[in-house]
């Protein structure tokens, strides 16, 4: 398989996350906070056809697998655990990353049903750089089993995208997760993703923002997410913006 993370900043796309000897008809990034049940999501749909390792000059370990359903050959990439995309760490940089350059057919959010509340930030940070998402809410047997009980089609329609409950362990919900994955990798399923809104006086900062990022490249990536990371004090994105334009410039020439 090709190297996959180049810390220099060099260009990062969905081709280097496909081995050579298949056909790829979606990428797909595999994200979640640690403790969810990521890593069994990945193994039950990957099952013995995957390649670990770590990202290229990195410490942090990846994984890479492929299934083919519906006649689709799918490569999912699990990235590391995370709590957010703010790259304070190198794991949410690696996630980060991924998620903005490499541009994959669907990201899959990876919930623990047992404690919605505290995962649910991740998704929101996901929903706000990539429409193309779907939660997978993990677990659903051990909520079940605590007497909780989620309202998975209030869920849904609050976030504006597919809500899969599963419980990887037994394989519960893992066709149904398959199934949605690819009706979103294939644009059969638009998404539509509700923006979180804040007060009035951010709203307004984001606005302006957004306006001056209008004369500035952003590799595609939505103005309002650059903007929050910027209000942030987050410099980093513009200096992952600018290595990959670099690299895309470099590569063209």
């Amino acid at each position: 398989m090709k190297p996959i993370y180049r810390p220099s900043g060099a260009l990062i796309t969905k081709a280097d996350f496909v081995p050579t000897h298949i056909t790829a008809d979606y990428v797909i990034g595999l994200a979640g906070n640690p403790n969810t049940g990521k890593s069994t999501v990945f193994n039950t749909l990957t099952g013995l056809n995957q390649h670990t390792g770590n990202w290229p000059g990195k410490t942090v370990s990846q994984a890479r697998g492929f299934y083919r359903h519906q006649g689709k050959n799918v490569i999912l990439v699990d990235l590391p655990g995370t709590y957010s995309l703010l790259a304070n760490s190198i794991e949410e940089e690696v996630a980060r990353d991924f998620i903005c350059f490499a541009k994959p057919h669907a990201t899959v959010v990876v919930v623990d049903a047992t404690c919605l509340e505290r995962n649910l930030n991740l998704v929101l940070q996901v929903l706000e750089i990539t429409p193309r998402t779907l939660v997978c809410l993990n677990l659903v047997d051990e909520a079940e089993r605590k007497g909780l009980h989620i309202d998975v089609g209030g869920l849904s329609d609050e976030l504006g995208i597919p809500v899969v409950p599963t419980a990887a362990r037994s394989g519960r919900g893992m066709t149904l997760l398959k199934d949605s994955i690819n009706n979103i990798a294939s644009g059969e399923h638009a998404t539509q993703p509700r923006p979180v809104r804040y007060l009035g006086s951010l709203e307004n900062a984001i606005g302006r923002l957004e306006t001056y990022l209008e004369q500035v490249y952003t590799n595609g990536l939505s103005k309002r997410w650059v903007a929050l990371r910027l209000l942030e004090g987050d410099s980093t994105i513009i200096q992952a913006i600018h290595n990959h334009s670099l690299a895309v410039t470099q590569q063209e020439g």
